[in-house]
């Protein structure tokens, strides 16, 4: 099976890299799914939005992200987000009850990580 390089980056550290065959992120323009061998693309990440990386060992791993880019060449893909947290990472009961209690500005960020958490569960 064909596998790229992905790297999963928030400002403050690493947060995955590896070998995948399929990754998932939501764009300002969309969705978008990438196998290995897609064109080249340079995409900006929604404020709210989770991130889906298929392993190359069969594993998927979710993240919340909150903004930043995705850079994808036929071999490789980076995601550079301004914020991110993996879904194991995420105390669900905390985030739900961040989700609840969150003005306008803060629900985005709150609702990505619930939608994360829930993958880890």
């Amino acid at each position: 099976m064909a596998e790229m390089s992905v790297q999963l980056v928030a400002v403050e550290r690493l947060l995955w890299s590896g070998s995948a065959t399929f990754v998932v992120a939501q764009t300002t323009e969309g969705e978008i799914g990438i196998m290995p061998g897609h064109e080249p693309v340079l995409g900006r990440l929604v404020d709210n939005g989770v991130v889906k990386i298929r392993t190359s060992a069969g594993e998927t791993i979710y993240a919340a992200v909150l903004g930043g880019f995705l850079s994808v060449t036929a071999e490789a893909v980076s995601i550079l987000a301004e914020s991110a947290e993996l879904s194991g990472e995420i105390d669900i009961d905390r985030a739900r009850a961040d989700l609840q209690n969150a003005d306008e500005a803060e629900r985005t960020r709150a609702a990505a990580r619930v939608r994360a958490a829930e993958h880890a569960v």
